[in-house]
């Protein structure tokens, strides 16, 4: 590829189909996988926020140094945004005792103040004009604070509402449904409904992680935290190399 065909696309994926199927199944790694380091490795919270923090600044590191869009490098650092996301929320709204509805308030202003800071300082929260590294710098600080946003709102719903993990799903599932209504048969902003799906795709898979792996006393599965992270790590992979993705073509959209 020539260097004015670089230019011309973006580091992140094109946003298809396959892209938010994998990103339901990142999600839903991010909670077994966040939980495996917190709570089966007795490690807690906070040690777990260290570990994937370190990762994540690694991951995020290594994607701004590379010239062009990498799938596996995209999706590893998706993938340990959605864990650190996880320790963090759970750190928060456990350890600290902010409680979930506390977390979620807190988290909403956060991740809005990061997209008013970026288009302020840029003029577009398009993913779509990541290409550079000060984009890729407010992409990936609002990717993190929308997937612990998620988190603490799959808690607060599955909990704190009392709908549990099921009626979880269904929420969220139906809000995502709306999005895609919208997307196909109105005008609303393109860039909007896709931080809205992106948000909502967080709580809708901590919700699932959150079936799987926890007591069949709280309405889970009690499958092994370790086994369900292994077998949603090999779906992702293989999906990667399946469905190949292209780099997305630049666009200012605000």
């Amino acid at each position: 590829m020539t260097a004015e065909a670089r230019e011309n696309l973006s580091k992140v994926p094109e946003v298809t189909l396959i892209f938010w199927i994998i990103k339901i199944a990142a999600t839903t790694l991010g909670e077994t996988g966040g939980d495996a380091v917190s709570m089966s490795m007795n490690l807690g919270y906070l040690v777990g926020s260290g570990i994937f923090a370190a990762v994540f600044v690694a991951a995020v590191i290594a994607q701004i140094r590379a010239s062009e869009f990498h799938a596996l490098l995209y999706w590893t650092t998706i993938i340990a945004t959605t864990m650190l996301g996880t320790t963090i929320a759970d750190f928060v709204d456990r350890s600290l005792g902010i409680g979930y509805a506390g977390g979620t308030s807190i988290l909403i202003t956060l991740l809005l103040g990061a997209l008013l800071v970026w288009h302020r300082s840029l003029g577009s929260v398009c993913v779509y004009t990541v290409s550079n590294p000060a984009a890729e710098m407010f992409y990936w600080i609002t990717i993190l604070l929308s997937q612990t946003l998620g988190t603490a709102l799959g808690d607060w719903t599955a909990d704190t509402a009392g709908l549990g993990y099921a009626g979880g799903v269904l929420v969220f599932a139906a809000l995502l449904a709306l999005v895609a209504a919208l997307y196909y048969w109105t005008k609303i902003s393109r860039t909007a409904l896709f931080w809205m799906a992106f948000v909502l795709t967080r709580p809708l898979g901590a919700v699932v992680g959150d079936f799987l792996d926890k007591p069949l006393t709280n309405g889970g599965m009690a499958l092994s935290r370790y086994s369900s992270s292994a077998v949603l790590l090999v779906f992702i992979v293989v999906s990667i190399f399946l469905f190949p993705q292209k780099a997305a073509k630049q666009k200012g959209i605000a």
